[in-house]
């Protein structure tokens, strides 16, 4: 079960533990946007154990940071596993996708930017 991206953003000027502004859900992705921009976004999401994000391929650069437990990533054909803390740069047109097998949290930040040239 996959629950839908909250569209608005985080407000403003407003402090935040970032790893608790979203929850776990059972058998659940969910997904809420800090900031939606047309030159990126940065979104947190979490995963319970056992679901996992179907493969994408972006045309723009996405940088991943774990907040909460460690996830299991596919780039290309190669596995990652970052733990808690760890982050990895997914370079433009790369085909990745996301395996939980125990519960973790992420911010992914997409910079559109930079592409013009």
């Amino acid at each position: 079960m996959k629950k839908d991206n909250d569209v608005s953003e985080l407000e403003k000027l407003n402090a935040h533990i970032i790893v608790e502004i979203i929850e776990y859900m059972p058998n659940a992705v969910v997904s809420k946007t800090i900031i939606k921009k047309t030159t990126g976004n940065i979104t947190v999401s979490s995963l319970d154990a056992g679901e996992e994000l179907a493969e994408k391929l972006l045309p723009f650069d996405t940088y991943i940071q774990i907040i909460d437990g460690s996830a299991e990533l596919q780039i290309n054909e190669k596995k990652y596993r970052l733990k808690l803390g760890e982050g990895i740069i997914i370079p433009a047109h790369t085909k990745h996708k996301f395996n939980a097998t125990v519960q973790f949290k992420m911010i992914a930040t997409i910079i559109k930017s930079g592409y013009e040239d």
